[in-house]
């Protein structure tokens, strides 16, 4: 990780350019509907990351972006430079009426494997790291109780400790428009997201309504 008084100056100027959801219709920006929540996650190629959530019932919507780090509104080739100290993530808007935290936090561990470190398969360096930004105390709490129930199954399946990182949420910053619903655009494209195969015991069972 750089240091923060190492790292890129960024830019004042948000990401413009983004439309509505390619897969779900829904808009990527603030504001979202009442009853909504946001989680952010990051587990690797955030292209891969974005689809498991998309197709997760009860989300609202998905974007690809950066967070983690010290720079302002990064571009992706500073955040591949590893100057910036973000990580790539997704922020999934999803309706609490519908599902939960906790299923968000089960299709976190479940879609990767977080005992690698500042990398995902064959995707190396501090973008590609595991995360967890949590955006209020319940949050904070379920990931918490989550990484301990899930250490306890990747033990018992011989795999190490767990390195993601699980912090307060600062800011969010959209990827380019590119980079959104990356994989529906471009069915074909590159998915390096790979789990483990062990389940987590958390979120399982949680009742979804029908979108």
């Amino acid at each position: 990780m750089p240091a923060p008084e190492a790292a890129l100056f960024g830019r004042d100027a948000e990401m413009t350019g983004l439309g509505e959801h390619l897969v779900l219709g829904t808009r990527l920006t603030p504001p979202f509907p009442d009853g909504t929540e946001q989680a952010i996650f990051g587990m690797g190629c955030f292209w891969g990351a974005e689809r498991l959530f998309w197709e997760a019932p009860g989300t609202y919507t998905s974007a690809a972006g950066y967070a983690g780090g010290f720079t302002p509104n990064p571009t992706y080739q500073e955040v591949c430079s590893g100057r910036t100290g973000h990580t790539e993530v997704v922020l999934a808007v999803f309706d609490a009426s519908e599902t939960t935290f906790e299923e968000m936090l089960r299709i976190f561990w479940e879609g990767h494997d977080p005992t690698q470190g500042m990398r995902q398969g064959n995707d190396v360096g501090t973008q590609y790291r595991s995360a967890i930004f949590w955006t209020n105390d319940a949050q904070r709490d379920a990931a918490l109780v989550s990484r301990e129930r899930f250490q306890s199954e990747l033990t018992s399946a011989r795999y190490g400790s767990i390195t993601t990182e699980i912090a307060e949420a600062g800011p969010f910053y959209y990827a380019e428009s590119y980079h959104q619903q990356y994989l529906a655009a471009n069915p074909n494209g590159y998915c390096g997201l790979g789990g483990t195969g062990v389940s987590c015991p958390i979120g399982t069972g949680v009742q979804t309504a029908p979108r």
